[in-house]
């Protein structure tokens, strides 16, 4: 069973929201915040500070738990985000400290 994390990610007005799971959270992030992928999405939007994010057990969990996020609302995805980061702060740095790159 190989892990796996989803993630949020917003831009520095936090004004708009992805959702992507990864088996590799750090090195994910840091290909956000190096627009890894030029016409991506996230490179388009700035979308590169990570707000939220869960570990699962299973990647195929993560996958589902990606699937459940993506069709909530907005608001709830607010309302996850805030339960957890309610000044929005970037969890980068935090991640680092507790995974292995």
């Amino acid at each position: 069973m190989k892990p796996g994390f989803i993630y949020i990610v917003t831009n520095k007005n936090n004004t708009a929201l992805y959702i992507g799971v990864t088996s590799k959270l750090p090195t994910r992030i840091l290909e956000h915040k190096k627009k890894k992928f030029k016409n991506s999405f996230t490179a388009k939007y700035n979308l590169d500070k990570l707000v939220y994010w869960e570990s699962i057990q299973d990647i195929g969990d993560a996958i589902g738990r990606e699937k459940q996020l993506k069709g909530g609302s907005r608001q709830k995805k607010l309302d996850l985000i805030n339960s957890i980061n309610p000044d929005w702060n970037d969890l980068y740095e935090s991640i680092l400290s507790v995974m292995d790159l």
